[in-house]
């Protein structure tokens, strides 16, 4: 029988890197891995609407450093870093509230997404932008096929939506290709995320799978 698995941890060692990069063999492990879990899913609300490809990570002793990568920066930083200063604010009041241990020295740092037409995690959330805006579904995936297929870098894309697609009683899904996606190659390099779009009928799954080549060890040297 065939077995679906996730193509970020497919890839793992191979292609990917941690997005939790730590190791602590103690009691603490279990705190660690808690705070992570609770730090991934506040920001994942707090930050909705601000574009963010991912959230890395990494602690060192008793320091702790989030990576935040989004194709907006700017929105998020604010004014002379006033919206960094406001995040670690409210992070670290909501660690309070939960009675979560704070690092002595916690950092966040802002990257740019580079190609933010072949993130998966930012294409997911602009078909949301378009579906909350009570666009045609068929219309928003359409636009963003040619718009990521635009880029040079993306072979291939896959979008899956899911749920009362255009209002109807009964559910179903949808899905649209274009190019390839070789899931189980191991050195194809394919991005992959999750979303939901929120509207007054019920929720709407996506998926988003983004081909981006593949890399051999001569090109990850």
């Amino acid at each position: 029988m065939s077995k679906i698995v996730h193509p970020y941890a497919h890839r793992l060692v191979v292609l990917r890197d941690w997005r939790s990069r730590w190791f602590q063999v103690s009691k603490k492990y279990k705190d660690f891995l808690k705070t992570d879990i609770f730090i991934r899913e506040f920001l994942q609300k707090k930050l909705r609407g601000f574009y963010i490809g991912g959230v890395e990570i990494e602690r060192r002793g008793k320091s702790m450093k989030l990576i935040i990568r989004t194709s907006r920066p700017g929105m998020l930083i604010g004014k002379s870093g006033e919206g960094i200063e406001k995040l670690k604010k409210d992070v670290a009041e909501e660690m309070k509230r939960k009675k979560i241990a704070m690092p002595e020295d916690f950092k966040i740092e802002v990257v740019e997404s580079i190609v933010p037409d072949a993130d998966a995690n930012i294409i997911a959330y602009s078909i949301v932008e378009g579906l909350e805006k009570r666009l045609p579904f068929r219309r928003v995936l359409k636009q963003v096929i040619e718009k990521v297929m635009s880029s040079r870098i993306v072979s291939g894309i896959r979008i899956k939506l899911s749920g009362r697609l255009g209002g109807a009683e009964i559910s179903r899904s949808e899905e649209l290709k274009k190019g390839s996606i070789p899931l189980q190659t191991f050195r194809a390099d394919v991005d992959f995320a999750r979303e939901r779009a929120h509207l007054p009928y019920g929720d709407l799954g996506i998926k988003v799978w983004i081909y981006k080549g593949e890399v051999f060890s001569k090109d990850k040297k």
